[in-house]
């Protein structure tokens, strides 16, 4: 059986998720390293070398920014395999059908939720990107007009260094001033991206439990009740 190729937003999440949580293990590893052989030859030379002087003064800041990036994106990521934990007691007294025009509801319910997040995600953030905000006291009816005196693009993180092949964005958002440390707007982008992504994977779960692909919002108790019979299964064999 020829296995169906998945599309890139099939992969997105998990991609994404799999380099951060690479990246975060490389940052505290090399932190901690640096930490314990600050006085040794190894940190000697780590400091005359890099300057770099028991620890990256920066890690703990981006393992932060990572994380909160992962959190987002595992929210949608989470969504899609309907690994979300929920109670489902009350539900589970219904039949089927009606137990989808439940799950439906909550669906709806939640992708109101992710419309809002959205509005104010993207309202937050736009400031940090000198963009408009929108209007609208829910949910947006337009963009309000350019507000220049109001914009924070020059705003920047306490620790992370600004690369050098980032500078490109300094004569387009920050008027050709330098930055130090890189401007806020850069891990902020996650906010109105991530609240996207969540409404895209609702309405997605929306679509499959309409047209009966997908039988609930949650994981379920039998999805527990499976894998605790693989795990027994699995015990016997090896007695």
């Amino acid at each position: 059986m020829i296995e169906k190729k998945k599309s890139f937003m099939d992969t997105l999440e998990e991609t994404v998720i799999a380099t951060i949580l690479g990246l975060m293990t490389l940052i505290t590893f090399v932190n901690v390293v640096l930490r314990y052989t600050a006085g040794t030859g190894f940190g000697a030379y780590m400091k005359e070398t890099w300057g770099i002087n028991g620890g990256l003064i920066w890690g703990l800041e981006m393992t932060s920014i990572l994380f909160s990036w992962l959190v987002l994106f595992g929210v949608s990521y989470c969504i899609k395999i309907t690994a979300h934990l929920g109670v489902d007691s009350l539900i589970n007294v219904f039949r089927m059908p009606t137990r989808r025009k439940l799950a439906l509801l909550a669906t709806a319910i939640s992708i109101i939720y992710a419309l809002l997040l959205m509005k104010a995600s993207w309202d937050y953030y736009a400031n940090f990107a000198n963009l408009p905000a929108t209007t609208g006291h829910w949910f947006p009816t337009g963009f309000e007009e350019m507000k220049t005196t109001s914009y924070r693009s020059w705003y920047e993180v306490d620790r992370v260094p600004m690369p050098d092949w980032l500078r490109f964005i300094e004569p387009m958002i920050n008027e050709g001033e330098a930055y130090n440390k890189i401007p806020r707007f850069i891990p902020y982008a996650i906010l109105p991206f991530g609240a996207a992504l969540l409404l895209f994977r609702l309405v997605q779960a929306f679509t499959g439990l309409a047209n009966g692909t997908r039988d609930t919002l949650i994981v379920s108790h039998e999805a527990e009740d499976d894998v605790k019979e693989v795990a027994a299964k699995a015990a016997a064999q090896e007695t």
